[in-house]
């Protein structure tokens, strides 16, 4: 299972935020650039990079930030926050970027899905949030009528190369990951599963582990990186010397 840190940016900077909550940020470097080359050097084979004020704003904001980053390292970048149109899209794979995460717009706008993923094969991945079972959107702010599992349905035969499923009110608490609620995802569709919110330590990493046989191929972590409770070298060693490892560029 590939173990992948998350660098949440926000007006420049690389924060976190807990649940999603643009007001409760702790910053954690002026230089995104040098956060990500940090990560590599650690072993990170894949980097999540998400705009949170693209996020909430519907459009790009950190692009500058996010163009130095993707070529300040060689190991590939995952990006989702403000991405709602092709034009975005191709614009942020031709600077680089390996995968862009569409979101908000799988709602608004679900052919865009379609359109990406025949224009751009794969190199799409689908984001799902979800507060309580169902699925939020922009930025975490709304909250639809619509479960994960449905959500993904939509899209099985879109051609997506994964989903991020997120749960919100986990996600930068540290307070473990909701392995049932992923687990029930992962049961519910054929496409390959990211898990994201919760990890805390290396308990929480190895209690993911056993999900590779339902199609979770990887986990996000942030805070728990920043805060010291969890090593990147350390959680990758283990996914790699389980079973579940899996890794996919």
């Amino acid at each position: 299972m590939l173990v992948i840190p998350a660098i949440d940016l926000k007006d420049g900077r690389c924060v976190r935020l807990r649940q999603g909550k643009m007001w409760e940020e702790t910053v954690f470097s002026d230089h995104p650039e040098e956060m990500a080359e940090k990560w590599y050097r650690l072993g990170a084979e894949r980097i999540h990079v998400v705009d949170l004020n693209g996020a909430h704003e519907g459009v790009p904001v950190n692009s500058a930030v996010i163009r130095k980053m993707a070529s300040s390292v060689p190991v590939p970048i995952q990006l989702g926050g403000g991405i709602r149109d092709i034009q975005t899209a191709e614009a942020y794979l031709e600077q680089g970027v390996r995968w862009v995460i569409i979101g908000t717009a799988a709602l608004e706008d679900p052919d865009f899905v379609f359109e990406a993923t025949q224009r751009f094969p794969g190199r799409i991945i689908l984001g799902i949030d979800a507060r309580e079972g169902k699925v939020t959107i922009k930025g975490w702010t709304e909250e639809v009528a619509v479960s994960p599992s449905q959500l993904a349905k939509r899209f099985e035969s879109a051609g997506v190369s994964a989903i991020v499923y997120t749960d919100v009110l986990r996600d930068g608490m540290k307070s473990g990951p909701n392995v049932e609620a992923t687990a029930e995802m992962a049961r519910k569709t054929s496409i390959p599963l990211i898990a994201s919110g919760g990890i805390s330590d290396l308990s929480d990493v190895k209690r993911i582990l056993p999900l590779a046989k339902l199609g979770v191929i990887g986990l996000i972590t942030g805070r728990a990186l920043y805060d010291g409770t969890l090593r990147l070298e350390e959680a990758i060693s283990v996914c790699k010397s389980s079973d579940a490892y899996t890794f996919s560029s």
